[in-house]
């Protein structure tokens, strides 16, 4: 899953830096209710398929493996601010490319 998903993330990154008009359709999907699930929509637009729950899941699982990985796995590991949310890491990407 965790792979999928990094592969339509990055075809998304591909398709918005051939035509940067693209990452428009992408950023308004922040003020939908369900912001998650309008990017995935989007995307579908786009040609990417992306389901909601692997979006999360995925970051979620990337996230548990990074902490198991360091400082023994243990519980006291920090929570790095929006490590476990590939949605809110690609729209801050977007967000970036667009300064």
């Amino acid at each position: 899953m965790y792979d999928a998903v990094e592969s339509a993330l990055n075809e998304l990154r591909s398709i918005v830096r051939k035509a940067p008009e693209d990452a428009a359709l992408l950023l308004r999907t922040a003020d939908d209710p369900n912001p998650v699930g309008a990017f995935c929509r989007a995307a579908g637009q786009l040609g990417v398929s992306i389901d909601p729950m692997d979006l999360v899941n995925a970051g979620e699982e990337y996230y548990a493996g990074m902490r198991r990985s360091t400082n023994g796995g243990g519980e006291n590991s920090p929570l790095l601010d929006g490590e476990d949310d590939y949605y809110e890491m690609f729209m801050a990407e977007l967000r970036g490319s667009k300064s």
